[in-house]
């Protein structure tokens, strides 16, 4: 009888993950995106970027740009 992760790469391909882990993976990745959407709306750029954060490696290279980009408006202001 054939039985999936019988080899040892079962994992890789998402055999035995079932809902729930899906389910955490969804929650987390909502839990940074819609955060860092906001900062990003606020700053004047598109909060669609906010997908780099995900992308190891990419996002630190974002974070420079961020950080060494200059505002829309020349000043950064917070809300009361």
């Amino acid at each position: 009888m054939f039985h999936y992760g019988n080899d040892g790469y079962g994992w890789m391909m998402g055999y035995g993950w079932g809902l729930g882990h899906w389910l955490m993976f969804a929650l987390m990745a909502a839990a940074i995106l819609y955060p860092v959407g906001l900062i990003l709306k606020r700053l004047g750029f598109s909060p669609f970027w906010s997908v780099l954060a995900l992308v190891p490696g990419v996002n630190l290279i974002a974070l420079w740009i961020l950080a060494l980009t200059n505002s829309t408006d020349g000043k950064m202001e917070t809300r009361p």
